[in-house]
């Protein structure tokens, strides 16, 4: 049960983190419309411009900022994990893990996927920057791979939570040979 708690508190506390962002930069722009729960728990912020009509760079920091706010923020958990795996087994520790799992790849999947199922932070990047979405897209992927073989890697093992799920299950191509 700890687990799950520990798990869903580090979910909301990225998704807010990230929303948060979005909010207030696109108050600073004057492109916030409303802030709206999804599925009556999620927040989303809505802007004031469609993405057909979204041009300027300011665009790419109203998209992006979160996204790489929440990354920066696993890196530097993930440089934090000797102290942080020290912790006391309990909720505080439980917590700091999954953030540190959630922040490293939560992001970089929505900007990798988002664009084929919803949209997405990744549009709002590209039009900001005036590329196409798939370069996005294909830098998240690296981002994705990079953030999940690190968790492999360096989280699951500082913290001793015996074998990982095999998602996170280091890919043998970066397997030092001998």
């Amino acid at each position: 049960m700890k687990r799950w708690v520990s798990f869903l508190l580090a979910v909301a506390t990225a998704l807010f983190l990230h929303e948060a962002l979005h909010a207030l930069l696109a108050a600073l722009w004057g492109e916030l419309a409303d802030v709206r729960a999804v599925m009556g728990l999620f927040p989303e912020v809505v802007y004031g411009t469609p993405v057909s009509d979204r041009q300027g760079s300011h665009w790419a920091v109203i998209a992006g900022s979160p996204s790489l706010a929440t990354v920066a923020l696993g890196y530097s958990l993930l440089a934090l994990r000797g102290p942080i795996s020290r912790l006391p087994h309990g909720l505080r520790r439980s917590f700091l893990f999954y953030l540190t799992l959630i922040c490293l790849v939560m992001d970089p999947l929505n900007l990798f996927v988002g664009p084929f199922v919803y949209g997405g932070d990744a549009e709002g990047i590209a039009a900001g920057l005036g590329i196409r979405v798939e370069w996005v897209q294909g830098g998240a992927l690296l981002l994705l791979l990079a953030g999940r073989e690190l968790v492999a890697r360096a989280l699951f093992p500082f913290y001793k939570t015996g074998r990982p799920p095999w998602l996170f299950r280091p890919l043998p191509v970066f397997h030092r040979r001998s």
